[in-house]
């Protein structure tokens, strides 16, 4: 999935999509925006900061080294020094600790100990993956609510109804909130965004 962005000047959205085009859209915007712009990640729902200091190209040369590679956005990563593993595959070497009798049984599995947690790793995100999206999503919808909606009426029964899994009450609290604001914080609490 690919990280997108949503700038934010005041109340009002500004831009929102790959890091790129969100990222130059509030360097053209800031002379004349009057107020302040936050960006938001909104795989996350926190504010994010990028120096926005030169031409285009040498703001989209800084979002790189600390973007992940977006294929709209024109941004591509320099290649990283190669380890051990399999790196073309994308196969990290981490240290992991572990008692000795999980290691026997480890090493006892066929093809070793790193294709049998690969294994277990890849069935326990099967198992629990609408769950893990159902929280990354309430956690997001929460950072962006408290950094732009803290202070707006209902926050706290908005929360409270957010964190209880009620979308109908959650939806009554904040329909009163900015369009902008409302239509986001609902966006970024679906699970089932893509």
């Amino acid at each position: 999935m690919q990280d997108t962005f949503t700038a934010f000047v005041g109340q009002r959205r500004l831009a929102s999509g790959p890091i790129a085009d969100v990222a130059l859209a509030v360097k053209r915007a800031d002379a004349w925006a009057g107020s302040p712009i936050v960006i938001f990640n909104d795989l996350t729902g926190r504010a994010v900061d990028f120096d926005l200091r030169g031409d285009d190209q040498e703001v989209l040369a800084r979002l790189a080294a600390i973007a992940p590679a977006q294929s709209d956005g024109g941004i591509e990563l320099p290649s990283a020094p190669r380890g051990r593993g399999r790196p073309k595959l994308g196969v990290v070497a981490r240290e992991v600790t572990l008692l000795p009798r999980h290691w026997e049984w480890l090493n006892a599995q066929p093809g070793g100990a790193s294709v049998a947690l690969r294994k277990l790793v890849d069935e326990a995100r099967r198992a629990s993956g609408d769950r893990d999206r159902e929280r990354q999503a309430r956690d997001a919808a929460y950072h962006f609510m408290s950094a732009m909606a803290g202070n707006l009426a209902h926050f706290e029964e908005a929360s409270r109804a957010l964190f209880a899994g009620d979308r109908r009450r959650f939806a009554t609290e904040i329909a009163d909130w900015p369009a902008d604001i409302r239509d986001h914080v609902l966006k970024l609490a679906s699970s089932d965004r893509a």
